[in-house]
C-alpha cells in the first residue's frame, strides 16, 4: 500500500521530473504542458500523495476545450430528450473543464440519412457518441472517422464495427432474460407471447428478442413466442401494430418491448382493453411508462441509467482526447427493475 506520508519530492521521483515542476502543478504558479500535468496526477495518485484529488481536479481544469458529439434520434422520444439534457450536463460539469457539447437529433433514420449525420457531426467535433441501427452504411460512416483519428463510440445499442471506440449500455442479453423470468412469473405457464422491437437492425434490441426466447424455451415451453413486430421507433407504427396483434390474438398473454414506440403501445392498450389482463414488461422510465406502471397498463420496466451512460461515455472520450490508454472493457451498466410500487 502507498504511504500516508508521501512527499512532493516523492511525486517529483515517480514522475521522473523535478519537485519545481510538480510544485507549478499543484500551485499553479507557471503554466505547464497538458502532458507534464498528467504524469504528475498519475504519479500523485501511485504514491498516495495527500493532495492526489486537489492535483487531478487541476489537471481536469487545465485540459483544452473539447467538442463532443452526440447524435441521438427522434426529438419527439421523451427518452433521447432526458439522454440529450444529461449529456449537457455531463460535458459542462465544470469539474472536468470547459467542453462544448453538440447534440443534434435524427429525424429521418434511413442508414443513407444517418451515415451522412455521422460523417456531418463527426467533422465538426473531437470525440462522437451515437444511437442507431446497424447497418453496413452506417459501420462505414464510422470506420472512415476512426481512421481519421475521430474516436466514435455507441450508446444504448451496439454496432458491428470493431472500429467503434467502446460501447456505454445496459446488457441486453440480461435485460432479455429478466425479461423472460419476469413473463414466466407473472403470465404463468402457457399461451402466445409478443414481442415488438424497434427495429430488426438494432443490436441491442436483436440480443433482448434472443434471449428472452431462450429463457422461455428453457423455463417455459408452454408460452409461445410469436414473430417479432417491428415499430421503427414510431409511437403511431407501434400502436397499429398492437391493435392488429390484439385482432390477431385476442387471448394474448403477454407482451415484451425491448424497443421504442412504448407510447402507441400503451395508447392501443387503454383504446382497445383485452379481454384478460396482458403481462407487459418494456423499457426505459419516462413520462408515459410511468403513467402506465401507475394504471396497471404495464407489469414492468426496465430502465436504462441514461446520467450513468452519459458520465461515463464523456469521461471516456475526454480521457481518450487526452491520450490516456483507454482501461479494457468494463461491464454494462446496471439496469433497474421499476414497478408501481417502486417508483
Amino acid at each position: 500500500m502507498a504511504s500516508p506520508r508521501a512527499t512532493l519530492a516523492d511525486v517529483a521521483r515517480e514522475a521522473g521530473l523535478s519537485a519545481a515542476t510538480v510544485d507549478r502543478v499543484l500551485n499553479r504558479r507557471a503554466p505547464v504542458r497538458a502532458e507534464t500535468a498528467r504524469r504528475v496526477r498519475d504519479a500523485a495518485e501511485a504514491v498516495g500523495f495527500h493532495a492526489a484529488r486537489l492535483l487531478a481536479n487541476r489537471v481536469d481544469a487545465m485540459r483544452p476545450e473539447r467538442r463532443l458529439g452526440f447524435l441521438l434520434q427522434r426529438r419527439g422520444t421523451e427518452v433521447y430528450r432526458d439522454l440529450a439534457a444529461e449529456l449537457v450536463r455531463a460535458t459542462t460539469d465544470p469539474a472536468l473543464g470547459r467542453h462544448r457539447p453538440m447534440v443534434e437529433h435524427m429525424e429521418d433514420l434511413t442508414p443513407a440519412s444517418v451515415a451522412e449525420r455521422v460523417a456531418r457531426l463527426g467533422e465538426r467535433c473531437d470525440a462522437l457518441g451515437i444511437v442507431a441501427a446497424d447497418h453496413p452504411r452506417v459501420s462505414a460512416a464510422v470506420d472512415r472517422l476512426a481512421a481519421s483519428g475521430k474516436p466514435v463510440y455507441t450508446l444504448l445499442s451496439d454496432l458491428g464495427t470493431e472500429a467503434r471506440a467502446g460501447y456505454f449500455g445496459i446488457d441486453h442479453r440480461k435485460a432479455g432474460r429478466t425479461a423472460g423470468w419476469v413473463m414466466v412469473r407473472l403470465a404463468g405457464g402457457m399461451g402466445d407471447v409478443g414481442i415488438v422491437v424497434g427495429s430488426h437492425r438494432y443490436l441491442g434490441h436483436e440480443l433482448c428478442e434472443i434471449s428472452f426466447r431462450a429463457y422461455l424455451r428453457e423455463h417455459a415451453p408452454g408460452l409461445k413466442m410469436l414473430e417479432p413486430l417491428a415499430s421503427f421507433e414510431d409511437p403511431h407504427f407501434a400502436q397499429e401494430a398492437m391493435l392488429d396483434l390484439l385482432k390477431r390474438k385476442p387471448d394474448l398473454t403477454g407482451l415484451y418491448v425491448p424497443g421504442g414506440g412504448i407510447e402507441g403501445i400503451i395508447a392501443a392498450l387503454r383504446d382497445s382493453p383485452p379481454a384478460r389482463h396482458i403481462v407487459v414488461v418494456a423499457m426505459d422510465l419516462f413520462t408515459e411508462t410511468r403513467e402506465a406502471l401507475l394504471d396497471g397498463t404495464i407489469d414492468i420496466v426496465i430502465a436504462t441509467p441514461l446520467a450513468e451512460v452519459a458520465r461515463t461515455v464523456v469521461a471516456a472520450m475526454l480521457d481518450r482526447l487526452d491520450g490516456k490508454k483507454p482501461p479494457p472493457a468494463g461491464p454494462h451498466l446496471r439496469f433497474e427493475l421499476c414497478l408501481s410500487e417502486n417508483i
